[in-house]
């Protein structure tokens, strides 16, 4: 049976930020995600967590300036010191919150440029290696995971392969795939067979539909199929929910009922 987090980044958006950890709670998740803490005192998230029964299971590595368009720095050269800076940062946080694995952004790289590519390739591994060492000193995961190129053209890392490659090449035992499903659909399909395939090292599963981005149930992606295939191949883990709800967030939470008592 899946066992579903709450992303409150993308859910419960009709309150401010602290406020949804309690709306989720109501809702009946015990678990939570979401892109990033560092809006906030790790303690005052700590209770938050604390407070309603909850865990959280993911946030992602600083990812540079996330209002100016950034979407990550850990392929682009010259960022190494900010990026070394914001591991410790979120290793931190980490610790403070009991989060077990932290996704790390790759960033966006003109994709027209071989050179450009090549270079950032070289960052990203090195980066990434880097990152994996810290956080196993604290006993922490790595994911890394991929963006289709509809939604943030120029993103660095838009392939299962790719991500397979980079974990490859860092060595890391602690570095896993994070598997978007509304990406990886919107990038390659093979959803059925990618989980099949590549199971031992996926870290993290989230999920979304599409077109639209929604909940499960408003676009093409079999999602019933997919669940029993996820517990078929014995995934433990969460799933992340990391949908924009339609129309609102607890209207959009009935797809769940035949999957768990969670909501």
């Amino acid at each position: 049976m899946p066992r579903f987090a709450a992303n409150l980044t993308m859910l419960f958006t009709e309150l401010p930020f602290t406020e949804r950890f309690a709306a989720a709670r109501a809702a009946g998740f015990d678990a939570v995600e979401y892109l990033f803490p560092y809006d906030h005192a790790p303690e005052a998230l700590a209770a938050l967590l604390r407070d309603n029964g909850q865990t959280q299971v993911l946030f992602n590595l600083p990812a540079g300036d996330w209002a100016a368009g950034e979407r990550g720095i850990a392929a682009l050269p010259g960022r190494e010191a900010e990026f070394r800076v914001g591991v410790d940062r979120a290793v931190a946080y980490a610790k403070a919150l009991g989060v077990p694995r932290l996704n790390c952004p790759a960033g966006k790289v003109p994709d027209n440029d071989p050179t450009a590519a090549q270079a950032a390739w070289a960052t990203l591994v090195n980066n990434v290696r880097f990152a994996a060492d810290r956080l196993a000193e604290a006993g922490l995961t790595l994911l890394v995971e991929f963006i289709n190129r509809k939604d943030i053209p120029g993103f660095f890392l838009h392939s299962t392969a790719q991500v397979l490659r980079l974990m490859d090449e860092v060595g890391r035992p602690n570095v896993l795939l994070q598997y978007d499903v509304y990406h990886a659909q919107r990038e390659e399909g093979e959803l059925a067979a990618t989980l099949r395939a590549h199971m031992d090292r996926i870290g993290h599963v989230q999920i979304a539909d599409t077109p639209g981005r929604h909940q499960p149930g408003t676009g093409e992606i079999n999602y019933p199929f997919l669940f029993a295939e996820l517990d078929r191949l014995g995934y433990a883990g969460h799933i992340g929910l990391e949908y924009v709800p339609a129309p609102g967030t607890l209207a959009s939470l009935d797809w769940m009922l035949p999957y768990t008592t969670q909501a």
